[in-house]
């Protein structure tokens, strides 16, 4: 298959897949068990294609692609313009709330836009229920109750401190992680995404 059809199949799977997330965010899931699964899939497609920031065009990926060969004959493992974060220091607070920040900074704007009427906060009550995120709320295909995000520093820091970069990933995939029950996901689907 050509890049060409590929580009076309992938693009014809993403529109399939918002479509359908479309109708769960106006009408919920299904309690069919079939479609239910694949209104699951279709969030996770979508969910990935936003995460994985799919290039929009040929120009875009070749662009991507040239400065990916330039970093890497460069012997640059981080792009300088990212250095920054190398300096924060994990066990200040103002320098965690940035990583926190910097995680809702990066996501597509789809995504952000899910993201637009729930509170994100930082606690230091994550030892106590054994978590690094919690979700709380019915979704945004439901909406009935308030939703919040609650990311737990204190975990957080606990088991991943010892190493900013470690500790920007994890709080990112942390930040990602309950996005993706706030757009419907419970753990089992959470979890085939690897977050």
């Amino acid at each position: 298959m050509s890049a060409s059809a590929r580009r076309v199949v992938l693009a014809a799977l993403i529109a399939l897949a918002l479509g359908l997330a479309v109708v769960v965010a106006g009408e919920g899931f299904s309690t069919v068990g079939i479609v239910r699964a694949i209104e699951e899939i279709a969030l996770g497609v979508i969910v990935v294609a936003a995460l994985a920031g799919v290039p929009e065009s040929e120009a875009e990926f070749e662009e991507l692609v040239r400065h990916s060969e330039k970093l890497a004959r460069e012997g640059l493992t981080v792009d300088p313009d990212e250095a920054e974060f190398m300096e924060l220091d994990p066990l200040n607070d103002d320098d965690f709330e940035e990583l926190v920040q910097d995680a809702l900074d990066e996501l597509p704007d789809l995504l952000r836009n899910a993201l637009a009427h729930v509170a994100v906060v930082i606690s230091d009550g994550g030892r106590a229920r054994g978590a690094y995120g919690l979700y709380q709320g019915d979704t945004v295909a439901r909406g009935n109750v308030h939703e919040r995000i609650v990311i737990f520093r204190d975990t957080l820091r606990r088991d991943f401190g010892h190493d900013p970069e470690l500790l920007r990933r994890q709080v990112t995939k942390t930040v990602r992680h309950e996005l993706a029950h706030h757009v419907g996901f419970d753990e089992l689907g959470v979890s085939r995404l690897d977050l």
